[in-house]
């Protein structure tokens, strides 16, 4: 594969993860205008984002080994094209069991977005690149997430909290459709035949130490970055009254740092694996310090200004890209290529498992009138607490091929 066409398929994929998060990300951003017209409470918020993540979860099941099937040719577009047409549903919502509905069908259909994002690295980028690829991916969505809180008002002034939807899902019928001619001529290697299916079942990435290590990495880091993208503009709502187009600088702030985070982690993680750091330090040095930069989010409560809390939720999201992109880089690390979708999905159905969690209870901790400092104290050490699980499973990083290093 060409340089050219290599970066190419890397912008597409990069948009791809840009409306995935948009989305999702409208329902939080114009949070006050939906409950108002609809009549949520925040159990109701919370419950939505609770079914939102599980079936998110769920459908990970089928997603991982479907990916693996079909190859990232078609994954890419099947995949952003079916949750496109899930977001535009939301448009025709009146009640909040037909909405609860429409969040079922987003989640199901967007199961596919990580192991399909993190195959297609794989397939396109070579291994010592694939901390950057990944870092760049992350930071490029982050600057989706930036510009969304300044974007969706714009469009939902003239055409309404609907209109936002639609608009969201057409987008990405076109994107899948720029994706097929963009890979016309291309050839990957990575598709499986149908009998591969069963070469590797269930119970056997069960037995996987590495996949165990993983999954409840993701599900208690997950369950932070979940938190953070659906309840932050409630935060700054409730802290200091923040709503519409006001709302936006301070998330665009907190997003930056998002951006940043995985832009650094990743590059420096591909620096350091070049001059021959051995990859364990790598990751578990990235991870560790990305732990110890959450811990500050509880003084966000204590912030005079929106600014200063969007600081120090910069920080935390900072903290939270990189270790997500060198925790994703080490499924790459100890899977082979044929196992990736399943491993990836078992991963991120244990993340969703712990945002759809983290949701509810968010929820029903903030109706009980308890606010946000015993949810930002988990959110805190959760990095911290996942990094010790990876230590206990993986107390070396052994990559299962090797790393070729350039001259």
């Amino acid at each position: 594969m060409s340089t050219t066409r290599r970066w190419l398929l890397f912008a597409l994929l990069a948009m791809a993860g840009i409306l995935a998060l948009v989305d999702r990300q409208i329902i939080s951003v114009l949070k006050p205008t939906i409950a108002a017209e609809l009549g949520w409470s925040d159990d109701d918020y919370g419950t939505l984002g609770a079914w939102f993540q599980g079936a998110t979860a769920v459908a990970l099941l089928a997603a991982g080994p479907l990916v693996d099937r079909l190859g990232v040719k078609w994954a890419n577009p099947i995949g952003v094209f079916t949750w496109s047409v899930a977001a535009i549903f939301h448009g025709w919502a009146h009640s909040l069991v037909q909405f609860t509905l429409c969040r079922i069908g987003l989640g199901a259909t967007e199961a596919a977005v990580t192991p399909t994002g993190i195959k297609t690295i794989a397939s396109i980028f070579p291994p010592h690149m694939r901390s950057t690829g990944l870092g760049l991916q992350n930071a490029i969505a982050s600057l989706g997430a930036i510009c969304a809180p300044f974007v969706i008002p714009l469009i939902a002034s003239p055409y309404g909290w609907r209109g936002a939807f639609v608009l969201a899902g057409v987008a990405g019928a076109v994107w899948a459709g720029a994706w097929a001619l963009a890979t016309r001529k291309v050839r990957f290697e990575d598709a499986a035949p149908p009998a591969a299916a069963t070469d590797v079942p269930p119970p056997a990435i069960l037995r996987d130490r590495g996949a165990w290590a993983i999954a409840v990495a993701k599900l208690l880091s997950d369950s932070t970055w979940w938190l953070m993208l659906f309840w932050m503009p409630d935060f700054l709502n409730r802290q200091f009254g923040l709503t519409g187009a006001a709302i936006a600088p301070p998330l665009a702030l907190a997003y930056a740092g998002a951006a940043v985070g995985a832009l650094t982690s990743g590059g420096l993680a591909t620096r350091f694996l070049r001059r021959g750091v051995p990859v364990n330090r790598v990751r578990k040095t990235a991870m560790l310090i990305s732990g110890l930069l959450a811990l500050p989010l509880p003084l966000a409560l204590q912030a005079g200004s929106p600014l200063a809390a969007a600081a120090i939720l910069a920080l935390v999201l900072a903290a939270h890209q990189g270790f997500s992109t060198n925790l994703f880089a080490l499924i790459t690390d100890v899977t082979d290529k044929g196992r990736l979708g399943r491993v990836t999905s078992f991963g991120v159905f244990s993340g969703n498992i712990g945002g759809m969690a983290i949701l509810k209870i968010a929820g029903l901790v903030l109706a009980a009138g308890l606010g946000y400092l015993p949810l930002f104290l988990f959110a805190a050490v959760s990095y911290l607490l996942a990094l010790a699980w990876i230590q206990l499973l993986l107390p070396t990083i052994r990559p299962i091929e090797a790393q070729p290093v350039p001259a």
